[in-house]
């Protein structure tokens, strides 16, 4: 088996490659660029190609299929990015990963408790030097209302190890876990947004999921909400946030992913202008975090991101389908 790998880092994701390399008795080849027309011959001669979050539209397949590749695998849970159905109807397969989802639950308990403690601001003015406590009150997660919006393995790590908090925990989802049901209710979704303090997002970026979170749903909830977003930037409409922000239906908003991100995060810009007036204008909120889609971003997450890319082609060749994308 020959896997070459696409927008690999050579700075955490490559040692494990070596490792699993050994591992698993594979050949590899990789770039740090991401797959494109330009590129796509650096595959040539290679069963699999390995990506992140790169956009696998029907020509950039064709010309891979072309190459000889046979398997694509995304090194990442989501695969939204890659045109599926045209994938399999030239004969490609596709498999995704799984991670510790230890790194993305903690990651969005975090932005509550920074959300809940106005912790943006209040690092900000003791930059300046101001150390008083006027306008810098939080409030307790403990005696809050959590609504969690989607119970997979991230959102059920999140309500176990939310429950160590006290806090009340509400869920909703479209299946129905039975270890989550041991500390949290299940409602409807109305009921949840409507009863929540903080609402957490962890369902898939799809068609489905797109703008669950609406004009029509910020209505419903809570005046000063808090909203995280861990998961995609698609299930929040950004304009509906943006006038609830500025009409204080929303309180904060701790978001680790926004609509537009694409052809932003994961690479340095700090010598660019930017030309996203959706970031701008939410980064001109106080009460707005903006983390560039890192709440992954773990060891342990990294090393299993690529290990199971690995594992889900050699699957794949070998009939093991249980990381395929059917």
């Amino acid at each position: 088996m020959k896997i070459f790998f696409y927008a690999l880092r050579e700075y955490d994701e490559k040692k494990y490659v070596e490792k699993f390399a050994e591992q698993y008795s594979f050949e590899y080849g990789f770039t740090s660029d991401y797959p494109s027309m330009d590129n796509v011959e650096l595959a040539e001669g290679y069963d699999a190609i390995s990506i992140i979050t790169n956009p696998m539209y029907p020509e950039i397949l064709n010309a891979f299929h072309k190459k000889g590749v046979k398997y694509i695998s995304t090194r990442s849970i989501g695969y939204e990015h890659i045109d599926i159905k045209y994938a399999h109807s030239i004969g490609m397969r596709a498999a995704h990963v799984v991670y510790s989802p230890n790194s993305v639950a903690n990651y969005a308990i975090m932005l509550m408790l920074m959300a809940c403690r106005n912790m943006p601001w209040i690092m900000k003015k003791a930059d300046c030097q101001d150390y008083s406590l006027k306008g810098k009150v939080g409030k307790e997660l403990s005696t809050s209302t959590v609504g969690i919006i989607g119970t997979g393995n991230i959102g059920k790590t999140v309500v176990k190890h939310l429950s160590g908090f006290g806090c009340r925990i509400l869920a909703y989802s479209c299946y129905e876990d039975e270890e989550v049901k041991k500390y949290a209710e299940y409602v409807s979704f109305d009921e949840l947004l409507t009863n929540s303090d903080i609402i957490t997002l962890h369902v898939p970026g799809n068609a489905e999921n797109t703008h669950l979170i609406d004009e029509a749903a910020f209505k419903k909830m809570k005046d000063g909400v808090i909203i995280v977003n861990t998961a995609r930037g698609l299930i929040v409409d950004t304009q509906a946030l943006i006038a609830a922000l500025k009409s204080g239906k929303v309180g904060f908003a701790a978001l680790d992913t926004f609509e537009g991100e694409a052809g932003l995060y994961y690479l340095n810009k700090e010598t660019e202008k930017l030309d996203n007036d959706n970031m701008a204008v939410l980064k001109s909120f106080p009460n707005v975090i903006l983390s560039p889609h890192m709440a992954f971003y773990t060891e342990q997450a990294v090393s299993d991101m690529v290990e199971n890319s690995i594992k889900g082609i050699l699957g794949l060749e070998n009939g093991d389908n249980s990381l395929e994308v059917m």
